[in-house]
């Protein structure tokens, strides 16, 4: 049979097998779609408060975890990681600051990278409680610099129960918000959050 008596045949299918065909391959598309989602991402909620605005408390994300596979993490990418805290195994959400080989200090609620003062980051610049990088913090070769955008309340690198984020903790970078669905999208990395390495 060729393409053509396919046709023909498909032109002579009633209305209610093309529904039916229609629902078969719509039916398909979503299995793949979430074969897809969780084979290659995998669904955070964010607790507390420490990413507002860009993220709020029960917010729900989709993190890549392919992407890091092939490439490192960049300034300004929305991260997830892990960390042991009391014992317990806790996942956290923040932003990439300080890269590897990075000298990172905070003085005067000003960011400063190798000694020169953090640009980009969409008025986020300022932080109050500098903590442990009130000294030069140097990164290891695999160590990475980060903070919560809501810098008054978050729990982050300048403390010590986190410190700095080995790259072997990192699970992925956070693409997709999933909930709440009036918040539904994309994680944009604009030019006003862009760094670069």
């Amino acid at each position: 049979m060729d393409f053509r008596d396919l046709n023909q045949e498909r032109r002579e299918i009633s209305p209610l097998h093309s529904i039916v065909y229609w629902i078969a391959d719509v039916a398909v598309v979503l299995v793949l779609a979430v074969f897809v989602v969780l084979f290659f991402c995998h669904r955070v909620t964010v607790t507390g408060q420490s990413m507002d605005p860009t993220l709020g408390a029960s917010d729900v994300v989709l993190v890549d975890r392919v992407d890091y596979h092939f490439d490192d993490p960049s300034r300004f990418d929305l991260i997830v990681f892990e960390k042991e805290n009391n014992r317990a195994v806790k996942k956290y959400v923040k932003r990439v600051i300080g890269l590897p080989g990075e000298t990172v200090q905070i003085i005067e609620e000003v960011i400063y990278i190798d000694g020169v003062p953090l640009k980009g980051e969409a008025g986020l610049e300022h932080v109050t409680l500098a903590g442990l990088a009130a000294k030069p913090i140097v990164l290891g070769l695999d160590e990475y610099f980060v903070l919560g955008d809501n810098r008054d309340s978050s729990e982050d690198s300048r403390f010590s129960n986190i410190g700095n984020v080995r790259r072997e903790e990192i699970h992925g970078r956070v693409w997709l918000r999933v909930a709440p669905f009036s918040k539904f999208g994309k994680i944009v990395y604009g030019p006003s959050t862009e760094g670069g390495k």
